[in-house]
């Protein structure tokens, strides 16, 4: 498919593959609904949703680009890596991500313990069951998954509430697992022939550990504009870009609605012209996309 030179594109979102609430078909009309041009399906530690949002763009004449966003720790705190035109049916980096998920099951395992130690009546089987469908190979289950539960149950008012008070990094029921280094996800990314993007620098309110993680990992790109970025966040992180060289990428971070709040950002809400996607494509494997 031919991709339109005026363009736009949100290159950060997620489907039912993870923790978002729609399927991947539903992201990509919804970004033709917005006037996108492109749009990314980045779901955790998983390309379950890619094979169908691929069919999806045909049918709605969009272009969608196969992505990942990769769990890591660094100086004990999680970061994200976004990985652009990964070969999503590579054997070795489905191996890979696999054992992400493994890691990601058992942090939810002790997650729950530890609310259950806080007094919160809540089990692995309610959070599946909240899913209101069968939870499918490859997809993975989330904290927002948990916080549904939570707020069934009327342990928190809103999502946002149930992260603030027991799952969010700072809260008491959250668990830290050792995860894999920044640099070794941008290693696995690039040997899936694509290209890997340090996600929503400002969340981590560390830029300290930003620019360590940008020298040890040397991602190719960084996620200037993101729905939880405000405008002191986005000149901050374009010279960082400019100062490193990387590739400036946009994305909402969408993950759909929950008790009627779309989370992080709708999708279009963050966006970078399409000329992006060949400044990222230039840098992964010319023969995989």
């Amino acid at each position: 498919m031919e991709l339109q030179t005026n363009g736009l594109c949100d290159l950060h979102t997620h489907t039912q593959a993870s923790d978002g609430m729609q399927t991947p078909t539903d992201n990509v009309q919804r970004a033709k609904e917005k006037g996108l041009s492109a749009i990314a399906i980045t779901d955790h530690d998983t390309t379950a949703g890619i094979a169908e949002a691929l069919e999806a763009g045909k049918t709605y004449s969009i272009t969608v680009v196969p992505g990942v966003e990769i769990s890591t720790q660094a100086s004990g705190k999680d970061i994200h890596v976004l990985g652009y035109y990964v070969d999503h049916i590579d054997p070795l980096f489905q191996k890979r991500l696999a054992g992400l998920r493994d890691t990601r099951a058992k942090r939810n395992d002790l997650m729950i313990e530890r609310l259950n130690q806080l007094g919160l009546s809540i089990t692995m089987e309610e959070v599946i069951a909240g899913l209101g469908r069968p939870l499918q190979p490859d997809e993975t289950v989330a904290r927002p998954h948990m916080a549904d539960v939570l707020v069934d149950k009327g342990y928190a008012s809103d999502m946002r509430d149930a992260f603030d008070r027991y799952l969010g990094e700072q809260a008491p029921g959250y668990v830290a697992v050792q995860r894999i280094a920044p640099e070794t996800a941008c290693d696995w990314i690039r040997e899936a022939g694509g290209t890997p993007v340090l996600a929503h620098p400002g969340i981590y309110g560390d830029d300290a550990l930003v620019r360590k993680v940008i020298k040890e990992a040397k991602p190719t790109g960084i996620e200037v504009y993101h729905s939880d970025h405000g405008p002191a966040e986005e000149e901050r992180y374009t010279a960082m870009a400019e100062e490193y060289g990387l590739i400036v990428t946009a994305g909402s971070d969408y993950h759909g609605a929950r008790q009627g709040v779309i989370f992080h950002g709708d999708i279009g809400n963050r966006t970078v012209p399409v000329k992006v996607l060949e400044l990222l494509k230039s840098q992964a494997k010319p023969d995989v996309y």
